[in-house]
């Protein structure tokens, strides 16, 4: 056991997917739209509204009775995910190195079927990885239901702005249904759900609360994000959005994951104040060969660094101020949208 943990959101940090987007594009009719419009109205529910008891990631929830009227069960869901992982460049290189300097966990939103999938590709023990757990086969609908839950997704999508009727068919309507007791008791890993997953991780390892880095990109990853940053820990947006901006204290920009090495690297081996101290001198260096020389970051991941990154485009690292959070939004955005696609890249 390591004095520090590396831990780090599946789908962004790691994976170029939105497994569960994916999966409806695929198994539903006008899924993909169907997706995008509830992802909306799940940000809406979080970050707007802050419904009481509601996670953001609750898309998740809310897309399920629309994959029961497919009839997709959960080897269904296994295939699926097995054949369709888009790591990050270097992500597994991210990870393999490590493993030899931090404890390694993933916290994601992501459905288990996915996540066990992505453990296996990427070699990392999938009890050291929380998830929303769903249960395809236990999840049923009447034919009458079934019929009911079609006509929703045609009002959702020929309503796509009109969160008092979606309130009503996922609160109301949807709740008078069998379906809906099982669903409500999922425990949606996002928002909140990761930042208990922190918890769980602390007192596994018995580690100082500081000692922790957390990388995420989206709405999910908010209070992982704000509570590592309030407790002395490490915090990055890694290609992010808006939301972990506004409260991740590092923002990385790059279309590898071997950047995120580097600031791993340095973390495992100094304290926080050497990874700030390194960033500013990134940003002010005309010599990046001999900044690495000089924080003495490992050999493996320099030469990686440099093969990746050949002279040109090097990766922004900045600490994200007042001042530059819109500059630095806008080109996280756009890496994200350019190495993700701009439907997934689009997503809260």
């Amino acid at each position: 056991m390591f004095e520090k943990s590396f831990i780090t959101d599946c789908e962004g940090p790691l994976t170029l997917n939105d497994n569960a987007f994916e999966l409806a594009e695929k198994c539903i009719e006008d899924g993909g739209e169907l997706f995008k419009i509830l992802s909306l109205y799940d940000d809406y529910l979080a970050d707007i509204v802050k419904k009481e008891n509601y996670k953001a990631g609750n898309t998740l929830k809310l897309i399920l009775p629309f994959f029961v009227c497919e009839n997709l069960k959960n080897s269904d869901m296994v295939d699926f995910s097995r054949n369709n992982i888009y790591s990050v460049s270097d992500s597994k290189f991210l990870l393999n190195y490590l493993k030899e300097a931090m404890n390694i966990y993933i916290v994601s939103t992501s459905y288990g079927q996915y996540i066990e999938a992505v453990s296996n590709y990427m070699e990392v023990p999938f009890e050291n990885t929380f998830y929303t757990n769903v249960d395809m086969d236990s999840l049923t609908l009447n034919d009458d239901e079934i019929e009911k839950v079609r006509e929703f997704k045609q009002l959702i999508l020929e309503n796509p702005e009109d969160y008092e009727l979606f309130d009503d068919i996922f609160f109301s309507k949807i709740a008078q249904m069998g379906i809906y007791e099982k669903i409500k008791d999922i425990e949606v890993v996002g928002g909140l759900g990761k930042k208990l997953a922190i918890d769980r991780i602390i007192s596994r390892d018995n580690i100082d609360i500081n000692n922790m880095l957390y990388i995420g990109d989206s709405i999910t990853d908010v209070e992982p994000l704000q509570f590592a940053r309030d407790n002395g820990g490490i915090s990055i947006s890694f290609n992010g959005n808006e939301y972990p901006l506004k409260v991740a204290e590092i923002a990385i920009i790059s279309p590898s994951a071997v950047t995120t090495t580097v600031i791993a690297d340095i973390y495992a081996n100094n304290d926080k104040t050497k990874v700030l101290k390194f960033i500013e001198d990134y940003n002010s260096s005309d010599d990046l060969d001999d900044l690495f020389n000089r924080y003495a970051i490992d050999l493996k991941v320099r030469e990686k660094f440099f093969e990746v990154f050949d002279g040109e485009d090097y990766p922004i690292i900045q600490i994200v101020t007042d001042e530059n959070y819109e500059d630095v939004l806008k080109s996280s955005k756009h890496m994200r949208t350019n190495i993700r696609g701009q439907d997934i890249g689009g997503l809260g």
